[in-house]
């Protein structure tokens, strides 16, 4: 006896209904929500056009697709159930399903109507996904380039072929998804059986199923046909390059074709023979057992045998035409088809007049992943303060020179508010915006290892730090310093008066511990000047304060959505974005500039580059944003985008104007969502620079595809590889450098971005590469091909020559005694003096105290192949020291260069004595007692009193050598 199925009670069911139709509520209000505080965002950032036309495109799929699989599947369950026989078969199986036909009958129209429509709303949803493959499709245009094999444009591949694809897949779910809910049908209700003698299948399930069947086979000759295109998208497994190679054209491309046909003979030979000769579904297993067969031998058996009896011995010659192809294409596909390449024969010795080099005047000693918290210790004032875990480089003239400088914004961190300021009326009211935008010359430091400081000062030119210690001539100058827009901001503000004349958002701190008050009279934001508005925030944030504080009154603007790279990736959604984002003054204000890329997949014979992998350095994690995982063969600059840090303003402009995909999106959203190049105004231009992603893309590609004959190619003997920074603790690649400076071949001095790179599993300098601008926004990338001159220094070995001096072990040991521990800067490779000019700067910081930060104490120079090691306080006098080595290697007496004085210790004016062992002794004490003393103002967190420690240290090192060379100690 069956146990019987307990029911859910009336009360139970109304229960269930009401909960379901209140998550229905709940998730419609969510989405509602959402959706219209996006509206109102793209209209605060007047790109609603952007936001319409994706709504728009996404319900439209979603309908379309969603209909249209409803139809298709509900039409064929309805139409198997029309066709069942009047009086199924009397045998036991079909005995058995009385019970469930009984069930399903009275209530059919639900059960196939409620199947179909919930396949469609799945589909549908799948479906809006695919807004940007649609809107290619339909805007898309030629490249004026075409594919080596078909000679079809590339605009086919790039805005068709994804699209079709997606459509053949679609397709096929929805077919085999009729076909089993009929099967399954038919079986139900007795037009197919599986027991019983003569005929199995009733006419009219033959005829339903074949059918299905037919247009299966039918599509699957589509997806042979589209598969010849797709094949130049592939890998090439004989050479590991992308594209088609020997055997896919001469073997698998004809197999495709003839499968192709084979699959239209079989479809046609399914719906006839079927049906009007045999009448059993014996042609129909005969015929795909035929196309099954013909799968494995014309399409795997054949190729296989090609590539086995033809290629794999004759690999160089038979695929040299096809390595070429991918050569071609993926330069043309990084824009790497317009290289400047040159070769350069450096010289090992340093020329005497080498500190006069006018590229030594601009050698960066700050690193910008090292000296943010110098910045923010020296400049921070308040504790919320912060310039993020990386600092930027870019450019600036001031007195008639342009030099580079490291800059920053001062931003709040909600992070580090603390105590009452973290509640939600001092987080989201009162604590809104950072102040100043902060630089320093890169090629300068002062008082001890300290940036000179010459802008974003919070007092209006006066500064706690000493006069020498800043320049308060503030080189760049700002009108309004105000930063509510920044990469720290992650929560949204609430911003404008709270009633009165009374303001309420901090804005800095004044002498005395005093600060002043401000409200944002900026046209960023959303307002929230009524109930309803504050009502939908409140929903979005799940905050009551939006209707109970009164912080908020009719001039109230909600700030979201903060962060530049954010607010530019949610304006444009169609940009693959920069990690980062970097900070410049533009006729007085602060704008973030952040530079767009438009990418693809689907060009063929282009190699693809996974971008996350890519883009990856040592650098990476620190103030640059790890890219996601997507797979491109395409990548162009083709948009450079700003963010006014006051009012959130973001403007596209076109930099690439000749991008076909930047066209097709630009027609896609009205044809004015993207600015001409023509609109970026000259002060803008001047600080645009060469974005570091693509860079590090371009240069990953460049160890291979520097190559340019196929059989060396394939030999693989002439690769690159970008070598593990030897300054970085854990491994990872060394980052690129951006450097004022002028290389071999180049007119003048330029703002660019530098790398080097090694021969493949060698430690040797191979190349150097640079990519910058020309005065028009041309972008230029020149590599310097060194893999002819034998011995010459990469990073990691110029790391192993500049660290071997023993002075310098000695100081490293030094440096390192706790408190205090060693920080390696940048080590730069310049091509200097026509050698090759390697410098490094080392940092000293203290111990955990919030006080202590990295400073510049030394730095260290190489030249040519490393026989001159130089080690000094400043750049000058290391460059000194290797003049003096190369002259005295040389026999001829050495042309110095005056070496400026240090801040910590005074030129000798006259003889000094021999030095006795009590010298020495003095002088260890000294060293000693300065160690014991920075070491008592670390743990007091007396910052001033550590500086002078660390003065005193410097001076009392500098005297033990000068003991030690008296003396004649070694």
């Amino acid at each position: 006896m069956r146990t019987p199925i307990p029911r859910v009670s009336r009360r139970g069911r109304r229960v269930m209904g009401t909960l379901a139709v209140l998550l229905v509520l709940m998730t419609v209000l969510s989405w509602a929500v959402d959706a219209y505080t996006d509206w109102l965002w793209f209209a605060e950032v007047k790109y609603t056009a952007v936001f319409r036309e994706v709504l728009t495109t996404r319900i439209l799929m979603f309908l379309a697709f969603g209909l249209g699989v409803a139809a298709l599947v509900g039409g064929n369950l309805f139409l198997a159930f029309r066709l069942r026989p009047l009086l199924p078969s009397g045998s036991p199986a079909q005995r058995a399903l009385d019970r469930y036909r009984m069930a399903l009958t009275p209530r059919i129209r639900w059960v196939l109507g409620g199947t179909a429509a919930l396949l469609g709303v799945l589909t549908g949803l799948s479906a809006q996904g695919h807004w940007q493959q649609w809107l290619l499709f339909r805007n898309g245009g030629n490249f004026g380039v075409v594919d080596p094999q078909f000679k079809v444009d590339l605009g086919f591949y790039v805005f068709e072929y994804p699209f079709w694809r997606y459509l053949l897949g679609v397709a096929f779910t929805t077919t085999v998804l009729c076909l089993l809910g009929a099967l399954a049908l038919h079986y139900l209700y007795g037009g197919v059986r599986l027991e019983g003698s003569g005929d199995r299948m009733s006419a009219a399930a033959r005829a339903h199923l074949t059918a299905l069947v037919a247009a299966f086979v039918l599509l699957k000759a589509v997806a042979y046909w589209l598969d010849r295109r797709g094949m130049l998208l592939g890998q090439n497994q004989s050479t590991d390059v992308a594209g088609a190679g020997y055997t896919d054209i001469n073997a698998l491309l004809p197999a495709k074709e003839i499968l192709a046909w084979i699959s239209i003979v079989v479809a046609i030979a399914i719906l006839v023979f079927s049906n009007a000769v045999m009448r059993n579904l014996v042609w129909p297993g005969a015929a795909l057992a035929l196309l099954g067969l013909a799968a494995v031998a014309v399409g795997g058996i054949y190729p296989a045998a090609v590539q086995a009896i033809e290629v794999k011995p004759n690999s160089r010659e038979k695929e040299a035409d096809y390595i070429k192809r991918a050569i071609d294409s993926t330069r043309y596909g990084y824009g790497l088809d317009k290289v400047a390449r040159s070769t350069y024969t450096p010289t090992t010795t340093p020329p005497a007049n080498l500190a006069s080099d006018p590229s030594v005047s601009n050698v960066r000693l700050l690193d910008p992943a090292v000296v943010s918290e110098t910045y923010t210790q020296l400049q921070q004032v308040r504790g919320f303060y912060d310039f993020g875990p990386k600092l930027d480089i870019d450019r600036y003239t001031s007195d008639g020179k342009t030099q580079d400088y490291v800059v920053g914004v001062r931003e709040i961190n909600p992070n580090n508010l603390r105590d009452n300021q973290t509640n939600w009326q001092n987080r989201h009211t009162v604590y809104t915006h950072g102040y100043g935008f902060v630089g320093a010359p890169a090629d300068k430091v002062v008082c001890g290892g300290q940036p000179y400081f010459s802008s974003g000062f919070l007092d209006d030119g006066k500064s706690s730090q000493s006069t020498d210690c800043v320049d308060r001539g503030d080189k760049i100058p700002t009108e309004q310093p105000r930063v509510y827009y920044g990469e720290l901001m992650s929560d949204y503000s609430i911003v404008g008066k709270s009633g009165g004349d009374k303001d309420i958002e901090f804005d800095k701190p004044t002498a005395g511990g005093q600060q002043t008050n401000f409200t944002y009279d900026g046209t960023g934001g959303v307002k929230v000047d009524n109930l309803l508005r504050r009502t939908l925030f409140a929903l979005k944030y799940r905050e009551a304060n939006f209707l109970l504080s009164s912080a908020l009154n009719d001039n109230s603007r909600v700030l979201y959505v903060r962060n530049p790279r954010d607010r530019v990736e949610k304006a444009a959604p169609f940009l693959t974005v920069d990690g980062d984002p970097y900070p410049a003054v533009v006729k007085g204000r602060v704008v973030w500039i952040v530079d767009g890329y438009t990418t693809s997949s689907t060009v063929p014979y282009s190699q693809k580059v996974n971008l996350r992998d890519a883009a990856r350095d040592a650098q990476t994690g620190t103030g640059t944003v790890a890219q996601v995982r997507q797979d491109v063969n395409y990548m162009r600059n083709s948009v450079k985008a700003t963010v006014d840090a006051y009012d959130g303003t973001v403007n596209l402009f076109a930099w690439d104007e000749a991008d076909p995909i930047l066209k097709a999106w630009n027609k896609a959203f009205g044809g004015d969502i993207v600015k001409p190049k023509s609109a970026i105004s000259p002060e803008l231009m001047a600080h645009m620079r060469y974005p570091e992603d693509l860079f590090k893309v371009q240069r990953d590609l460049l160890t291979k595809f520097h190559v340019s004959d196929p059989k060396q190619y394939f030999s693989g003997d002439d690769f690159w590889q970008v070598p593990d920074d030897p300054t970085h603790e854990v491994k990872s690649p060394q980052p690129a450098y951006y450097l004022l400076t002028q290389f071999p071949g180049q007119e003048k001095q330029t703002f660019q971005l530098t790398a080097s790179m090694t021969p493949r599993n060698r430690p040797n300098l191979a190349s150097m590469m640079s990519a910058y601008y020309s005065a028009d926004g041309t972008p230029k990338i020149d590599l310097i091909d060194l893999a002819s001159v034998q011995g010459l220094l990469g990073p990691g070995l110029a790391q192993q020559k500049l660290l071997s001096s023993p002075d310098v072990n000695r100081d490293i040991a030094l440096f390192n005694t706790a408190p205090s521990k060693l920080i390696k800067g940048n080590l730069l490779t310049l091509p200097i003096g026509g050698g090759l000019l390697y410098v490094e700067p080392l940092y000293i910081q203290g111990g955990t105290g919030g006080t202590n930060y990295p400073q510049a104490k030394k730095v260290l120079v190489t030249f040519g192949q490393g026989d001159y090691v130089g080690y000094g306080d400043t750049l000058e006098a290391a460059l000194d020291q290797i003049v003096r080595q190369a002259a005295a290697a040389a026999g001829r007496p050495p042309t110095t260069t005056p070496v400026p004085p240090t801040t910590t210790t005074p030129p000798t004016a006259t003889p000094t004595p021999p030095a006795t062992t009590g010298d020495l002794a003095a002088a260890v004490a000294k060293m000693q007692a300065a160690i014991d003393e920075a070491k008592r103002a670390q743990q007091a967190g007396d910052f001033e009193a550590y500086g002078r420690a660390l003065k005193n240290l410097d001076t009392a090192i500098k005297e033990f050598e000068e003991a030690k060379k008296r003396t004649g100690t070694p």
